[in-house]
């Protein structure tokens, strides 16, 4: 049985890198940069990290590879969530809203010990 995203949760980066193409398609550099600033600096992807994480995703066929130009002699790779992967992003965010939900509610039964806010 193969198991997606959707059928999972997902980590943290993957979740970052999802969320970072989820407004327009982006080049792997300023995925990188877009995940740092989601987490605050929590999450810092290395390139090689990064590059296998976008090779499965887009096995997976939540994202794909945009377009390509030539920067300074490099090339630049610009990838973009596709519908199957603003799905499953939007099913994970679904799911940790639940999740953060029911944290809430249990911290807020901790209010008689003095330790909710």
């Amino acid at each position: 049985m193969t198991l997606s995203v959707t059928s999972l949760g997902v980590r943290e980066p993957t979740f970052l890198i999802l969320t970072a193409l989820a407004a327009e398609p982006t080049h792997g550099y300023g995925v990188i940069r877009a995940v740092e600033q989601l987490s605050e600096g929590d999450v810092v992807l290395r390139p090689g990290t990064l590059y296998g994480a976008l090779d499965r995703l887009t096995e997976q066929g939540l994202v794909e590879l945009d377009r390509e130009e030539a920067v300074d002699g490099r090339l630049r790779r610009y990838y973009r969530l596709t519908s199957d992967g603003a799905a499953a992003l939007a099913e994970q965010v679904a799911r940790l809203r639940r999740h953060a939900d029911a944290a809430e509610r249990g911290l807020g039964g901790l209010g008689n010990l003095g330790l909710a806010q």
